[in-house]
């Protein structure tokens, strides 16, 4: 797994200024992309995700969803207009309880590295005393599942356990803002459903704030407390929906009538950008 962390830099508020309990995790006000080849990935996109929220990401491939995601992790820069992170412009500085933690498509887990040294990688380059790191690694894998694997090289997982390991690492830097882009894609459908039970469970117990790419309707109506659909190619908010269901999700709510009322009415909302894209003759990632 490739994996971004970043700590936040803050000040004291001036008088009459709001907390930062109030202000927006992320925000991302008019942005817009455009690559040196010419292609533009985003265009006048807003967007604000509140502390707390599970916010998935959906809409047709090359609308710009994991640039938006990679936006917010630090990792690309907007053209235009202008992010910012719990209030502030900037992404450089040590601020304690403002962790951001990101897990790609892929597990990516170095090979020749059993899973404990895996998780501990962050640690390791943080510089975290090894006593204090397998502590946290040892929590990390037991969150995910993963207590008694920790001693196994990567090969000796399934793809589900190697996925699990590297949401372990990012996990191991104890953040509160999780991004993750479309992490269970390749995985069977059984898998899938279970980690993402797993995963909102996580998020629930670990007061997270998580940003979630998908592909998959079911998965963000399941997952989510908001999910955003973006148009087609340059990306931009087509809809911003609540999604409403039970704090406890578990199967009996994938086939409840409100999961497939909203799946349908995503559903639409989606077909809606596919359109889109399909008169924009732009079908390519």
């Amino acid at each position: 797994m490739l994996m971004h962390t970043l700590s936040i830099d803050t000040v004291q508020p001036e008088p009459g200024a709001p907390c930062e309990a109030t202000l927006p995790v992320l925000l991302a006000n008019q942005v817009e992309k455009i690559y040196p080849n010419g292609t533009q990935a985003l265009q006048r996109l807003k967007l604000s995700i509140e502390r707390g929220e599970f916010v998935s990401l959906l809409g047709p491939s090359g609308c710009g969803k994991s640039t938006l995601l990679k936006m917010f992790a630090g990792l690309e820069s907007p053209s235009a207009g202008h992010m910012r992170w719990w209030g502030k412009g900037n992404l450089d500085a040590d601020q304690p309880g403002q962790r951001m933690a990101m897990v790609f498509q892929e597990a990516t887990l170095m090979p020749w590295a059993k899973v404990a040294d895996n998780t501990r990688l962050p640690l390791d380059l943080a510089g975290v005393p090894k006593d204090e790191g397998n502590v946290r690694v040892q929590a990390a894998l037991a969150l995910v599942g993963l207590g008694k694997f920790g001693g196994v090289y990567p090969r000796e997982l399934s793809g589900g356990m190697q996925m699990r390991a590297s949401i372990a690492r990012a996990l191991v830097v104890q953040p509160n803002l999780l991004l993750m882009d479309e992490p269970f894609g390749a995985l069977d459908e059984f898998t899938r459903n279970r980690l993402d039970s797993d995963l909102r469970d996580l998020w629930q117990s670990r007061d997270l704030t998580v940003v979630f790419v998908t592909h998959s309707i079911y998965e963000a109506v399941f997952l989510s407390s908001r999910v955003v659909v973006m148009g087609a190619r340059p990306g931009r908010v087509l809809a911003d929906v609540k999604i409403e269901g039970p704090k406890e999700r578990d199967e009996a709510f994938r086939i409840s009538g409100p999961f497939i009322e909203q799946c349908a009415r995503l559903s639409a909302l989606l077909a809606e950008a596919n359109a889109s894209q399909g008169l924009r003759g732009d079908d390519h990632e």
